[in-house]
């Protein structure tokens, strides 16, 4: 008998989940704070402050539904070319919600994990980081999976020069180089590829995301700014995932 999660929130509709087929990994690209601020006539930090409250409820949600992995687009290889100024008010708000956050996010059993190269990074972000991720080493609820300067392309240029270093150790062979090797050299190695992909604020691209690990993921997309994405809006996605007919290439 199939365990179902009923809604009546925002949508008129009832939203009945299937508790069976939650997506193990979902990952979002946090896309709309810039746009969500300009509307209101606000500062673009603004917007970003807005998008850390969303994120407290994602997270929040995402465990009650029994997700695994929650991947979040918080900062491009890309972004370090918006405004000085802005970059800064990134960091500051990153310092911030990990300082608020962390001893809260280890009580509910969530483990930290950073996607990509921190060492660009301000040493107070590398620190709260490392410190994070060392205090929720242990939980095993919910890994929440921060991609800070990252970038797809950037991820798989970082996976082959350590996979020609290990073979010039002859640590590899060139004829045991396959998918689950390469899979093994990138940031996400032990994890499983993202189920869901979900991106509101009207924008239809990937924009340089988990590009090896998104072969077969299914796509959600919203019109809706990511500071005012909440926990209907990932039921929907998640709804709409479980209508779909995932056949990996193959036939059913």
């Amino acid at each position: 008998m199939l365990e179902i999660f009923k809604s009546k929130k925002r949508y008129k509709e009832e939203l009945i989940l299937d508790m069976n087929n939650v997506p193990k990994h979902i990952a979002i690209i946090m896309d709309g704070n810039g746009r969500w601020a300009k509307k209101r006539n606000l500062p673009r930090s603004m917007g970003h402050k807005a998008g850390v409250e969303t994120i407290r409820k994602i997270v929040k949600e995402s465990k009650r539904l029994g997700v695994k992995y929650l991947t979040l687009y918080a900062f491009s290889t890309e972004n370090w070319k918006r405004p000085k100024e802005e970059v800064n008010a990134l960091m500051k708000l990153l310092v911030l919600y990990l300082k608020k956050e962390v001893d809260e996010l280890n009580k509910n059993g969530v483990k930290i994990n950073v996607l990509g190269d921190i060492e660009k990074f301000p040493t107070e972000c590398k620190v709260n980081l490392e410190r994070a991720m060392e205090i929720t080493s242990k939980n095993v609820d919910i890994n929440l999976n921060l991609a800070l300067n990252y970038g797809g392309r950037d991820e798989l240029v970082r996976a082959v020069k350590f996979i020609i270093k290990d073979l010039e150790e002859a640590k590899i062979k060139t004829e045991n180089i396959n998918e689950e090797l390469i899979s093994n050299y990138i940031y996400t190695k032990g994890m499983p590829d993202p189920d869901l992909i979900i991106r509101p604020s009207g924008e239809q691209r990937i924009s340089n995301f988990l590009l090896w690990q998104c072969a077969y993921s299914e796509f959600w997309y919203s019109d809706i700014a990511w500071p005012d994405f909440n926990e209907d809006d990932l039921q929907k996605a998640i709804l709409d995932y479980q209508n779909r007919d995932r056949r990996f290439g193959g036939i059913k």
